[in-house]
């Protein structure tokens, strides 16, 4: 599968009215940072007169759904990952949507089946490598990492982090849990360092020669490159997109999906279609330093310098079903110890 890269009214970051709020708003409960949703915000109400008002929090949204149930004012979700947006599958706090626009402009492998979420950027988990220490081409699939060649050369933040959490279930669903394990274990015997910090620090550490390789997002290394304190760390290494001449590399999203409980049903549908068309992907994906859903929009940008993103077409709803099984994976070979 190819992808191509695609970016508020007033944006209110206080607690959102406890009773349903009038014609014309739509309110967001948002796991990503209120800053990089404003621009694509304030060009939906530009386009459409209606209000957003959003609430970010760092976790616990799902649990804050749950908790207000039917008298819940949020109408729309918005996650930075699988991991998140399955989870408000999975406590049945999501409606199904079933929308022309959305099918039209969304790929099958980046919503859910009946409609329950639905991506809106992708980023690969991507390899990192030293410029000084490595050469091109040394190190090109997930699968490499675990070879006693690179044992003492690898950082990585937590196991447990939604994040890797989604690289080793998509190592399960393609190998199976046996050998999924037995490569998590040759990862964690190639850990330079105990795993730790996020994916920056990783880039970070290369630079400073703690590692050779490390695990990140895409989006984190162009916002190093973006960011004139963390440029020269992000320059020591370059991009690898693992497994690009087999079955792609693993790629994660941000997403969005309806409440159950919308009070501005019509309102959120609307957010959700116009997040999937083309002026607002670019404009969404390029505040994040990430690639499009929908395949109509081509990269911009820094991203567009790396080159083309040849990504894994597994269906994100079947890695995130073993995501369970990744947890208890990192728990039986002590990844984090």
């Amino acid at each position: 599968m190819r992808l191509k890269l695609a970016a508020t009214a007033a944006l209110a970051l206080s607690v959102l009215p406890v009773a349903a709020s009038a014609d014309g708003e739509v309110n967001i409960y948002s796991y990503r940072q209120a800053y990089l949703l404003e621009p694509v915000l304030e060009a939906f109400t530009e386009e459409t007169g209606i209000k957003t008002n959003v609430v970010f929090a760092k976790n616990g949204l799902a649990e804050r759904l749950q908790r207000e149930g039917r008298n819940s004012p949020a109408d729309v979700v918005m996650t930075v990952d699988i991991s998140r947006i399955d989870e408000l599958v999975d406590r049945d706090l999501t409606a199904a949507v079933d929308n022309d626009v959305l099918t039209q402009n969304i790929p099958a492998n980046l919503r859910h089946p009946e409609g329950k979420w639905f991506g809106i950027t992708v980023r690969g988990r991507m390899l990192y490598t030293s410029i000084d220490r490595l050469e091109e081409g040394d190190l090109t699939t997930y699968e490499e990492l675990a070879d006693p060649k690179w044992k003492g050369r690898i950082c990585t933040r937590s196991g447990k982090h939604p994040y890797n959490v989604a690289l080793i279930s998509s190592m399960i669903a393609h190998h199976g849990e046996a050998e999924a394990e037995q490569w998590l274990t040759g990862l964690k015997n190639n850990l330079a360092r105990k795993p730790q910090g996020g994916d920056r620090d990783q880039i970070k550490a290369i630079s400073e020669g703690v590692c050779d390789i490390a695990i990140g997002n895409s989006y984190y290394y162009g916002k190093m490159l973006a960011d004139d304190n963390q440029r020269a760390a992000a320059e020591k290494v370059r991009i690898v997109f693992p497994n690009a001449e087999d079955r792609g590399t693993h790629i994660n999203i941000s997403g969005v999906a309806l409440t159950k409980s919308a009070p501005n049903k019509e309102n959120g549908i609307k957010l959700l279609e116009y997040l999937s068309q083309e002026h607002a992907q670019v404009i969404y994906a390029e505040v994040n330093t990430e690639y499009p859903v929908n395949p109509e929009v081509e990269p911009s940008g820094v991203v567009a310098s790396w080159g083309e993103l040849h990504a894994d077409t597994l269906p994100l709803h079947e890695i995130a079903a073993h995501a369970a099984q990744a947890v208890r994976m990192v728990d039986r070979v002590d990844f984090d110890n």
